[in-house]
């Protein structure tokens, strides 16, 4: 798959990059460490339930970052039909993930969940298409409209761009097909 990047009033070329997935999206007020190390605890509960229905193998690491509980299922082979070609199976595993834990605690839940290390490639590849996109419009001036993304790729294509000095983005359009773009700083 490939990321598009649109100057402003020109068509679209290609950059690398592609996928999909989600997550930054509003969980009720602040929890404290105690209650996402549960909504952990939980999702990996489940999980683990989940993995022995399947007959899959799978090491569960439960961590805490940025407010917010993370997941990651690593190990077996076949852990890769869980994350899906760009990332939708495993969109609808941290969804499905999110809601046995707000059944359990009756709060919404903001976890992040990763399978074979999908959800971290994935930053690492929009973090350098933020950079070299950045990069581009500080040297050339000329807006770039990124394609549309989920709301954390969004977020991981900002702040690579916030890390370029001279340029600054912002989001634009409706789900789903709101887009991030960059613009140079005058």
């Amino acid at each position: 798959m490939s990321e598009t990047v649109q100057e402003a009033g020109q068509d679209e070329q290609s950059v690398a990059g592609g996928g999909a997935e989600q997550a930054a999206d509003a969980g009720s007020g602040s929890k404290g460490e105690a209650d996402l190390v549960r909504e952990g605890d939980i999702a990996g509960d489940y999980l683990e339930r989940l993995l022995d229905l399947l007959d899959y193998d799978g090491d569960i690491d439960l961590d805490v970052e940025s407010g917010r509980a993370v997941v990651s299922v690593e190990g077996g082979k076949d852990l890769e039909k869980l994350v899906g070609s760009q990332g939708e199976v495993l969109e609808a595993m941290q969804e499905l993930t999110r809601l046995a834990v707000q059944q359990e605690t009756g709060v919404r839940s903001r976890l992040m969940l990763d399978i074979a290390g999908w959800r971290a490639n994935r930053r690492d590849e929009l973090t350098d298409l933020g950079r070299r996109t950045a990069e581009k419009v500080a040297d050339n001036g000329k807006t770039q409209r990124l394609r549309p993304m989920t709301p954390f790729e969004r977020k991981v294509v900002h702040d690579a761009v916030a890390a370029v000095s001279g340029v600054t983005s912002e989001g634009e359009g409706e789900p789903p097909n709101r887009r991030v773009v960059v613009y140079r700083v005058e």
